[in-house]
């Protein structure tokens, strides 16, 4: 059977994936590609400006043509289809005959009928092309303006800010986002991407484009107001490309579209369309997810299988500038007899709203702006009409009084939830797959291909596949590796109890083989926070890390940072001249870090010990920048300078750091004090944060940023310091025994069962009646701390380990800095191309 596909787009791709092996089915698919270049990802076509490359965006993998029942001809546009004669006639001249022919033309982008829209420098946000296009420019250009605020406009803002360009968009409707967005969530979504730069016109009508005074071109609107620029994009939405399927007959909706049935089949029995270019009852699709359903359905019917599009869930969610962005079912509660929740945060610019049916037990809809955490429960939700708990609100509102969030297991799922959407499995498939034998998430992958694409379901896959194991009486491995036949929290017991202080007896009584690179940096974790031992003794350095290794963070250029310790961020003038006087002497490159120390960048191994010495001189400690320890202790100002200030936040901040300095945890771990509910410390985005009330301080626990940023949790109101202290021994003791190797507190908290409220029983009301133990464990931490740097620089055999050759005291001339803003930077490469042969020929 001879196949044409027209288009060779991300859905165009997606189908000939779909066929399987074409060579097992005795297919012969030609596929014809306009552009000159393979199937690419769209999707993220804005990072091409943020460095990535045509080929780092291409979703073909190597090798996926030289099968031979697949011809790829690339710069192949098709001109005309003959259905009678069954053939494709390309641009070149030469005629193709088809048994089955495939429509994949996806979109083109609306260009308003405008005076003007045909100018030099005025771009359409489509292709690799257009993007190169562009570039060249914004080399040349200090404004741009896009003509569109929907999704792809705000992607092409985006684009036109990375060119560092002064950045518009102008939108026809009165708010941004009209489709996926309400009122609500437009006017925090506007006021973010306002912050960022951006200015945002709305409810302009341009009438023409013509010459411009302060830039090449000038837009008039027609309110009788103008905006001048040096470059135009047009991202006003898309138009389905249905020009070739017109002309030869095809049934076409009344406002465009190529009409299909549930089997993808258009009004001819042998053609097929999907993707954008597709209209399925009265509705285009211009998301890619229902057009890789559309693909799916194609492949499977085409080669007799039973298949059905029967439309495709709207839901979305990105991040555009930046910022979360949400959208699921009806976000605008349309559905008659809906009713909505809506919370509305101004100050930290977060939106959310949950659209319900009449009765309140189901979710239709929902929007995000600004955080879109909850995302993921709620489609669930919505998809597979779970009944909403008895206040929906709680699923929306912060946590502020300690409650834990309403949460959905995975065995509240049906067997019908779709886990993967860009492979289309569910739920059922992944739990047959565990009852088939594949127990680890390697083997799920390869069987379903749950995960494989974008990975964003990993962790829920994790999760029904562990839930499923459990059900089915399996043994669920937590081992650390093959090593050891136990969990993290399982080895600290044994070290604990078998009073175990080295990695060789803990290897001897309880592991096999010589260990490797995943359970010597736990074993020696916990030896750490068990014992309290000096990291880099004989037996403990060869465990460790590059970075505990050599008691710094490794940089790119092979240079390490120093980040002496601040405590709370308070630093005498002479602490800062002898900072200062360090950083000169070294020729280091100095930032001021977001937990409110000095970090030193630049400083060769070798160079390390006569740091530290200087700073230690100075009174300086390590600030374990560089390990699985507490980092920082961020605080306000309290009640000492400020006049909101209710408690001495500063102090207090000291106290704790100085406490807690040196316990090495599962995972880097960051304390919040503030001194009043104005919030300065951001403590409710820490591992552990303290506020300040008139009646004593707040405990919240368990926050954290990073790449998914977790607001903290209520714990404790109205302590008094001595109590506060109390309490953190136990939360930090507890989590070092009980969490898994780098697991964060946030997540930690998520997987423990019970969740807050069992926390709560255990650090407070002391459930386990381990109280005592972990306040004496902490304070045996406490009794031995000793400065990692000092005990370095003092010991012989440490120092000696601080060299870049093991016979030399030679430095290493491969290490390049170039001057910038008055400072140093590592080299790029073509820069350590031009000076390292000067260097070598100097020397």
């Amino acid at each position: 059977m001879k196949i044409i596909v027209i288009g060779h787009g991300m859905v165009g791709h997606k189908f000939l994936e779909s066929l399987g092996s074409a060579a097992a089915s005795g297919l012969e698919v030609t596929v014809l590609c306009e552009e000159p270049r393979a199937a690419y990802d769209r999707v993220h076509l804005s990072e091409f400006f943020a460095g990535k490359s045509a080929d780092q965006l291409s979703l073909v993998p190597a090798g996926f043509f030289e099968g031979g029942n697949m011809l790829l001809k690339l710069n192949a546009k098709a001109i005309a289809v003959d259905r009678e004669a069954k053939t494709v006639t390309v641009g070149s001249g030469e005629v193709l005959a088809y048994d089955k022919l495939v429509f994949a033309t996806g979109s083109t982008p609306f260009v308003p009928p405008l005076a003007g829209k045909d100018r030099k420098d005025c771009f359409v946000y489509r292709t690799i092309e257009d993007l190169e296009a562009m570039l060249e420019c914004g080399k040349r250009s200090k404004t741009g303006v896009v003509i569109g605020g929907g999704l792809l406009g705000l992607e092409c803002a985006k684009a036109l800010r990375d060119m560092q360009l002064q950045t518009h968009v102008v939108e026809f409707a009165p708010r941004l986002m009209a489709v996926q967005v309400d009122d609500g969530g437009a006017r925090v979504l506007r006021a973010k991407i306002e912050d960022l730069g951006v200015t945002v016109h709305t409810q302009k009508n341009t009438l023409e484009i013509i010459d411009g005074e302060d830039g090449t071109h000038r837009m008039n609107f027609a309110d009788g107001s103008h905006l001048d620029t040096d470059m135009i994009v047009f991202s006003a939405g898309i138009r389905p490309r249905d020009d070739l399927a017109r002309l030869c007959g095809l049934a076409i909706g009344p406002r465009g579209g190529i009409a299909i049935d549930n089997s993808c089949l258009t009004s001819d029995p042998d053609v097929y369309a999907i993707g954008e270019c597709a209209l399925w009852n009265g509705q285009l699709f211009g998301l890619v997810a229902p057009g890789y359903d559309m693909a799916r359905v194609a492949a499977r019917h085409l080669q007799g299988e039973a298949a059905a599009f029967t439309g495709a869930d709207m839901s979305t969610k990105l991040k555009l500038m930046g910022v979360d962005v949400a959208s699921i079912g009806d976000p605008h509660a349309a559905s008659p007899g809906s009713r909505s929740y809506q919370f509305t945060d101004e100050r930290k610019q977060v939106y959310k709203k949950i659209v319900v049916s009449d009765c309140g037990k189901f979710l239709l809809g929902g929007v995000m702006v600004g955080d879109a955490s909850e995302y993921g429960t709620l489609l669930q939700m919505m998809l597979n009409k779970i009944e909403l708990p008895e206040s929906p609100e709680f699923l929306i509102l912060p946590q502020s009084d300690g409650k834990a969030r309403p949460g959905l297991g995975v065995d509240a799922l049906p067997d019908t939830a779709q886990i993967c959407s860009c492979n289309d499995v569910s739920k059922g498939d992944l739990c047959a797959a565990v009852c088939g034998g594949a127990t680890t998430i390697g083997a799920l992958k390869s069987c379903t291909k749950a995960g494989s694409t974008c990975g964003g379901c990993v962790a829920l896959v994790t999760q029904v596949m562990k839930a499923e194991m459990k059900k089915q009486g399996m043994a669920v491995n937590n081992h650390v590796c093959e090593h050891f036949p136990y969990s993290r929290q399982e080895i600290y017991h044994l070290v604990k109890v078998g009073n175990i202080t080295s990695f060789e007896d803990l290897l001897a009584q309880h592991g096999t083989g010589r260990g490797c690179d995943v359970c010597k940096p736990v074993a020696a974790n916990v030896l750490a926070s068990t014992w309290n031992d000096f990291v880099l003794k004989p037996e403990h350095a060869s465990l460790q890390d590059s970075n505990d290794y050599f008691l710094g963070n490794i940089q790119k250029d092979g240079t390490y940072s120093v980040v002496p310790r601040m405590p709370g961020g308070e630093v005498t003038a002479d602490g800062l001249i002898a900072v200062g006087m360090v950083a000169k002497k070294y020729g280091l490159y100095t930032k001021i870090t977001g937990g409110q120390r000095v970090d030193l960048f630049g400083a060769r191994v070798e160079q390390l010990p006569f740091i530290w010495e200087e700073l230690i001189e100075a009174g300086f400690e390590s600030g374990h920048a560089y390990g699985k320890s507490l980092r920082t202790v961020k605080s306000c100002v309290g009640s000492t300078w400020c006049r909101y200030g209710v408690a001495d936040s500063v102090g207090f901040a000291i106290e704790l750091e100085n406490r807690y300095k040196g316990l090495r945890t599962p995972h880097k771990i960051k304390f919040g004090v503030s001194g009043c509910t104005r919030e300065c410390a951001e403590a409710q985005g820490k591992d552990v944060g303290l506020i300040a009330t008139e009646k004593g301080w707040n405990l919240y626990v368990c926050g954290n940023g990073g790449m998914k940023p977790r607001h903290a949790e209520l714990i404790a109101s109205d302590l008094d310091q001595e109590t506060v202290v109390r309490y953190i021994d136990r939360f930090l003791m507890f989590y070092v025994r009980t969490a898994d190797r780098l697991q964060r507190t946030s997540v930690w908290r998520d997987n423990l069962e019970g969740g807050l409220d069992y926390l709560k029983s255990v650090i407070i009301d002391d459930k386990l009646h381990l109280a005592a133990e972990l306040e004496a464990d902490m304070q045996h931490v406490v009794d031995t701390y000793a400065c990692e740097w000092k005990n370095a620089v003092n010991d012989p055999a440490t120092r000696q380990r601080f060299r870049h050759f093991v016979n030399s005291d030679q430095a290493d001339q491969n290490v390049v800095f170039m001057p910038e803003r008055g400072q140093i930077r590592p080299a790029t490469i073509e820069e350590r191309k031009r000076v390292i042969p000067l260097i070598v020929k100097t020397a």
